[in-house]
This record gives structure tokens, sequence and C-alpha cells, in this order.
């Protein structure tokens, strides 16, 4: 299983970035895609997931209602539409295939090597 991540660059506040995942070597009716991100040294955080089976999605609380998670089950591919972005959003995001959605990171078996972002004026 490879996943690829791509999209990452530099922001200003309030600005707009999509992220997109690619995964190959999995089963798609199996799997949940998840996004985690992470600051230096401090503890990887959950930011969303989302199931290719039925596309339900989870949300950690500081990023509803500006992140939306989607996919594209034909294409193994997932996608997070971030909007007004936040100087605090500012980490190395990694996309990882597991099952469930859940924010327990051993969950999840196979993991990208992230994008960048970083949010800034």
């Amino acid at each position: 299983v490879q996943l690829q991540a791509s999209g990452g660059g530099l922001v200003q506040p309030g600005g707009s970035l999509r992220l997109s995942c690619a995964a190959s070597g999995v089963t798609p009716e199996f799997y949940v895609m998840a996004w985690f991100r992470q600051v230096s040294r401090k503890e990887r955080e959950y930011v969303s997931c989302i199931s290719m089976v039925d596309n339900i999605t989870y949300y950690t609380d500081s990023v509803k209602g500006r992140f939306t998670i989607s996919r594209d089950s034909a294409k193994n591919m997932v996608y997070l539409q971030m909007n007004s972005l936040r100087p605090e959003d500012t980490a190395h995001y990694v996309c990882a295939v597991g099952y469930p959605c859940t924010s327990a990171q051993a969950m999840f078996d196979y993991w990208g090597q992230g994008t960048e972002v970083t949010v800034s004026s």
C-alpha cells in the first residue's frame, strides 16, 4: 500500500488549500482514510476521516465548519478542502488508511509521507 499526499503550501490567514491523498494497493470496500497533522515534536492530531464505503465523515472540533473531507472511491482518492485557515492550522499533514474512523492512530495500518501546510502572513 502506498499513500501519496499533495497540495500543501504557504497561505495567508483566511485562505484556502486543498489537500489530496492518492492510495494504491488497497481494497476500497474495507477501509477509511484519515488526515492527521503534526506540529514539530507535538503529538500527532486527528483532523478528519471518511469511510470509503458509505461516505460517513468525522472532524475534530477545531476544524468543523472550515474543513471538508471528500472521496473518489473509483480513484482511491481523498481530498481535504481547508477554508478559513488559521495560523494554528500550520502543520505537517499526513494521510492514513485503516479501519474504522477513530483518533486512535494504532488503527491505521498505512501512512503517507504527508505534505506541509503553513498559514502565515
